[in-house]
């Protein structure tokens, strides 16, 4: 049995772990990783992407930078999440404001410390990458469709700095990126419909404040639509391997997401749409391994 002291450092540190969200972190790692074996660099030796030191730290600076830019924003959204969130926030409460900046600041410093190893423009990159995220949570959060534009660039940008990393500029690796990025923006918007009634109490402008849910709805469905146009391309026009069925179970659930926005009217409804963005998302993830099945068998042997 555990102590009432070890209890709480427990319940403390779960805290910190549901503030950081360490699992959609853990998430992002593995889709940097899978991203570069089979799509930014799929004729380097296995071994030399896994044990590249430089990719690495990358990862690492993703990662912690990740890990402050939540902590940032639970600490600007600590009051709204009351009301949003009531659940998550009262465990995350169990961490003072005074350790989660303390935490964001050491966060900070590890990262840019992590980059200095792979060159001074990562340094720049992350650095730049800090500063976005606090300006996107301290201002632009509060600003109708540029906040939710600026929330998806800031979330496909650990992707970008590998990108870049390994200089591949094939056609399909933009439309991969214009896939996701639609997806998460489509995500974000769907948040302001379900976070009213705290965006409300915090005098937050967003869409379906201002100007209403039908037309959120409408924006909603049109980036949904688009979200179609690339998800159509990776099935007909590129060889993504056993991963087009990935595309193809993704339009069907876009085309039922669809149907099920124009019927939704209630947070538990922008919950499940909210929802089945997040798994496609995910699964996303784990479908990068579709692309060749037998590369790493191969590459091992």
């Amino acid at each position: 049995m555990l102590s009432r002291k070890n209890k709480l450092l427990f319940l403390k540190v779960l805290s910190l772990f549901s503030v950081v969200r360490g699992h959609n972190i853990l998430i992002i790692a593995l889709a940097q990783y899978l991203a570069s074996i089979y799509i930014l660099a799929p004729d380097l030796p296995l071994r030399q992407v896994i044990f590249d030191l430089n990719l690495f730290m990358i990862v690492v600076a993703s990662a912690l930078v990740i890990a402050s830019g939540y902590i940032i924003n639970n600490f600007y959204d600590a009051e709204k999440d009351l009301i949003n969130k009531p659940r998550k926030s009262m465990l995350d409460r169990l961490v003072s404001q005074r350790f989660k900046l303390s935490s964001y600041f050491v966060l900070n410093l590890l990262s840019v410390f992590a980059a200095s190893y792979v060159s001074f423009r990562a340094v720049l990159f992350f650095s730049a990458y800090i500063f976005g995220i606090w300006f996107y949570s301290h201002k632009l959060k509060r600003v109708p469709f540029l906040g939710n534009f600026v929330s998806a660039t800031l979330a496909i940008s650990p992707f970008f700095v590998v990108f870049v990393y390994y200089k591949n500029f094939d056609t399909v690796i933009f439309v991969h990126a214009m896939f996701l990025f639609l997806l998460i923006l489509a995500r974000e918007m769907i948040k302001d419909l379900e976070n009213m009634s705290g965006d409300m109490a915090q005098n937050y402008e967003t869409i379906p404040i201002l100007y209403g849910s039908k037309v959120s709805k409408l924006l909603i469905s049109g980036l949904i639509v688009l979200t179609l146009i690339p998800s159509l391309l990776l099935i007909t026009k590129f060889d993504v391997g056993q991963m087009h069925y990935y595309f193809m179970g993704c339009v069907v659930l876009l085309l039922l997401f669809l149907v099920l926005l124009l019927r939704s009217n209630s947070k538990k409804d922008y919950v499940w749409l909210h929802n089945i963005l997040k798994l496609i998302i995910v699964v996303g993830v784990f479908s990068i391994l579709l692309i060749d099945l037998g590369l790493v068998l191969n590459r091992i042997l």
